[in-house]
């Protein structure tokens, strides 16, 4: 009987035991700096369009402190084009309900790269190929298994 069953699509098994640590993260005041940091990335993402393409890979909102519009850059260049684009970003927080005023900008270290795949192991040269050959073929006349007697 149990090979009548239908199985989920692919990915879902996965995806159902999250959802209950995922809520039971969130319930009570525990949850608070969790659903904050949710919060912050949903805004970043709708705050981002208004970003110039090049400067978008190099900053992040990091916060709304009270009245501030916090954004983090991650070296000192981006930092003055960033400040070049805050009338922008805070038109744009302005006229989805945020009431912010000021903006800050903060240089911070860039995160660390993820490390980088074992490289693929490059194909023998034909030299090293006769070469590696040629020492096999050695170690196998020198074999006494061979009964050359």
């Amino acid at each position: 009987m149990s090979g009548s069953r239908s199985k989920p699509p692919a990915g879902t098994a996965r995806a159902a035991p999250a959802q209950p640590a995922l809520d039971a993260l969130l319930q009570g005041a525990a949850g608070n700096p969790v659903r904050r940091a949710l919060w912050l990335d949903a805004l970043d993402q709708r705050l981002r369009p208004l970003l110039p393409s090049p400067l978008a890979a190099h900053a992040r909102l990091g916060n709304v402190d009270g009245r501030r519009l916090v954004y983090l850059v991650d070296a000192p260049v981006w930092h003055a084009r960033m400040r070049l684009a805050g009338p922008e970003l805070l038109d744009g927080a302005r006229s989805i309900g945020l009431d912010v005023t000021e903006f800050v900008v903060k240089t911070t270290r860039p995160m660390p790269r993820p490390p980088q795949p074992a490289s693929t192991p490059r194909p023998m040269s034909a030299r090293a190929d006769a070469a590696l050959r040629d020492a096999l073929a050695l170690l196998a006349d020198d074999d006494p298994g061979k009964g050359t007697s």
